[in-house]
């Protein structure tokens, strides 16, 4: 059995729950650009979306491409009972500041989302066969753990389309490939990471910040190792404590992972796990409305609005952005399969805003501003495996 068919079979013996897919809601009218007529909803194309694991409202991955589908293709909001228009004001706000100016380039592109929700691994395959079941124009696979399903359903049906986010196609000797109907994208999130390390670096007090991954995967190991390599570079004598959950669906173990990290002296801890890391940061959230003087970094989204007193900023990949680009390519025939590799030099990856004071945090921006600019250039070079680190810097608990 490869590692990609072992990973999906220790998911499903994982995930107790029962399948409970959303059912497909049809859209309101959506607000079109200017200029531009109505589709009738009956004709409009249809957008399909699995989520994985974690499923809406995880504040991270998956919000991130329900935002890239719902509120900034079809320009609607998902409700209890469907969909309902969404107001004007509140999609651009939904694109924060680092995308405020490109705003005119994200109109609204008149399609229906159809969206499915797993709750366990054997879910994948037959969820992606019921979006082309229904025909929708192309189908979006959230997560590295929907690879195997995508490459099925692909192969089984030439002429759909498919985005597949978080993950090459992979052969049976776990080797990148591409099929011609799949647009696979991946992001060096190792570069955000360091970034967000380096922060960290300088913000600690105790000289001890934490680690709160899911899995112990490769993927999860590449945030791990950009976060500890960034520490060290801001702040070289600082201790980083490691602790994986083991899941990413599971917020109590999350909490409970997170409260004993900080019983062992970090002031800042960057919780990359999911759903297990909503539970991390609402340890550190009422850790600090107790008055502890500690910080959160969150992963994928920005988790601001969950702890605002308590967030720091957040590796933010722009999972919303990729989704969003697919649509438009597909809606205008656009559409090409291949893979995409998104960093820091492209914006798939980027940091949060630091809204939060603290001592020097000018200078702070500063450096990280140019470490980033360093990235981009080439002149730094972040690893991507905890094992490429000099020494050890870490301990586990």
């Amino acid at each position: 059995m490869s590692p990609r068919h072992l990973l999906l079979l220790v998911l499903a013996v994982l995930s107790a729950c029962k399948s409970n897919k959303e059912a497909p809601a049809a859209a309101e009218k959506s607000p079109a650009p200017a200029a531009a007529a109505p589709t009738p909803a009956a004709t409009r194309p249809k957008v399909g979306l699995v989520l994985g694991l974690g499923g809406r409202g995880d504040q991270a991955f998956n919000d991130s491409a329900l935002r890239g589908l719902e509120l900034w293709a079809a320009g609607v909001k998902h409700e209890e009972g469907g969909y309902k228009p969404l107001a004007s004001e509140e999609r651009e706000a939904s694109f924060g500041p680092d995308l405020a100016e490109r705003k005119s380039q994200l109109a609204p592109l008149d399609i229906t989302p159809v969206v499915l929700q797993s709750r366990v691994a054997e879910d994948y395959e037959p969820n992606l066969q019921l979006l082309v079941d229904q025909g929708v124009s192309l189908s979006v696979a959230v997560g590295f753990m929907l690879e195997n399903a995508v490459e099925t359903v692909a192969k089984r049906n030439p002429d759909m389309r498919f985005l597949l986010v978080d993950s090459p196609l992979l052969n049976e000797r776990n080797e990148p490939y591409t099929l011609p109907n799949v647009r696979t994208v991946v992001f060096r999130e190792e570069e955000g990471c360091y970034l967000v390390g380096a922060l960290a670096g300088l913000v600690t007090k105790s000289g001890k910040v934490g680690f709160v991954g899911g899995m112990e995967i490769p993927l999860v190991k590449r945030f791990e190792a950009g976060f500890r390599a960034g520490v060290a570079a801001t702040n070289p004598k600082a201790q980083v404590i490691v602790n994986y959950t083991g899941s990413f669906t599971h917020f109590a173990l999350g909490k409970q992972v997170g409260q004993d990290m900080l019983s062992k002296g970090p002031d800042v801890i960057f919780a990359a796990a999911g759903v297990d890391g909503l539970g991390a940061i609402q340890a550190v959230k009422e850790a600090r409305d107790e008055g502890r003087p500690v910080y959160v970094i969150g992963v994928d989204s920005d988790p601001t609005h969950l702890a605002p007193k308590a967030v720091l900023s957040a590796v933010v990949k722009r999972v919303d952005l990729v989704v969003y680009e697919a649509v438009r390519d597909r809606v205008r025939d656009r559409f090409q399969g291949g893979n995409q590799s998104l960093g820091l030099k492209e914006g798939g990856i980027t940091y949060a805003p630091v809204r939060l004071d603290f001592p020097g945090k000018q200078d702070a921006l500063r450096t990280l501003e140019e470490l980033k600019a360093r990235i981009i250039s080439g002149d730094v070079r972040v690893p991507t495996h905890p094992d490429q680190l000099p020494g050890s810097g870490k301990t586990r608990p």
